[in-house]
């Protein structure tokens, strides 16, 4: 007779095998004995193994599997329990904490050792972080920082509802789904008046977005760069010097001014420090005497024609 059964566990399953067994019945004329030791097997039990017939004594010693647990060959006469390759004595598989029967019932194990599945929770599974109570095998868990949560049990500090596989933040112990944090705790952008969630800019102690915090002339992003105000405006340096700064009498670019740059000023003309000149011999004028002549400027030697 043959039967195979599947004693099915959670996480794991074990394996009942039993091997194909008979009694002898033929006639007295014929034969038929032990593959292996050729004894006659007549009015023996026997077992059947890829067709060929075996005595007991001769199977058991050849193909019988060795018990994890008292480490004796597993008869024909018992059930042989495998999981992974590995074999027990119905008798042996047991938890191996509290001892108790393994079969038919679910089961996980840590270190090769088979554990009921209270034992495991016991002493492996993780505990919530909110409830306190372990998170028992199998079932879904959310960890961040070192620390687990049932499912159900990591919600939002706020509106209370399961925060899943959604982006959320944390904030003084407590965790909160994106659309409450900013309700609660985001600064508000000066200009689009949304919330702030990362990054942003403080312009005159107040915020604003990266994207939103533009120059009022070229709508430039002035985040990363040099600017400069006016009558409560930003504008990068570029659009301020070209709208507002005063030209060089020589070379009639903008003089900015801005970042120490220094610059010579006489009867409401101003010269950058490299452009103020002799318009003759082009010596630098800059703290020595000059004359003028219309809109020019000499040096002493070069005006005293004049």
């Amino acid at each position: 007779m043959n039967h195979k059964n599947s004693v099915r566990s959670a996480p794991d399953s074990a394996q009942a095998h039993s091997p194909q067994t008979g009694r002898f019945r033929v006639k007295m004329t014929e034969r038929y004995d032990c593959h292996y030791c050729k004894e006659s097997l007549f009015g023996k039990k026997y077992v059947l193994r890829e067709e060929n017939p075996y005595c007991v004594k001769c199977y058991e010693s050849l193909y019988s599997n060795t018990c994890e647990e008292c480490k004796k060959p597993i008869g024909c006469n018992t059930r042989d329990l495998s999981y992974k390759d590995r074999h027990w004595h119905e008798d042996c598989f047991k938890c191996f904490q509290c001892k108790r029967s393994l079969v038919d019932k679910p089961f996980s194990t840590k270190d090769e050792q088979l554990l009921c599945t209270e034992c495991y929770s016991n002493e492996y599974s993780s505990k919530c972080h909110d409830c306190k109570k372990t998170i028992m095998p199998g079932s879904r868990k959310m960890e961040h920082k070192g620390n687990s949560w049932h499912e159900t049990c990591f919600t939002c500090q706020r509106c209370q509802q399961p925060i899943g596989t959604k982006s959320f933040i944390p904030k003084d112990n407590h965790n909160f789904c994106v659309p409450c944090y900013e309700k609660q705790f985001a600064m508000q952008c000066v200009h689009c008046k949304k919330p702030i969630t990362t990054g942003g800019v403080t312009y005159r102690e107040q915020p604003w977005h990266k994207d939103c915090f533009l120059c009022t002339s070229c709508k430039q992003q002035l985040s990363g760069q040099r600017f400069t105000s006016r009558d409560d405006f930003a504008y990068c340096l570029n659009c301020f010097c070209n709208l507002y700064a005063k030209k060089c009498a020589s070379c009639t670019t903008p003089i900015s001014g801005l970042g120490g740059s220094k610059y010579i000023s006489f009867e409401e003309r101003q010269w950058h420090n490299d452009c103020f000149n002799c318009k003759k011999c082009s010596v630098s004028l800059v703290g020595r005497g000059f004359l003028t002549e219309r809109d020019d400027i000499l040096c002493p030697e070069c005006g005293k024609d004049i």
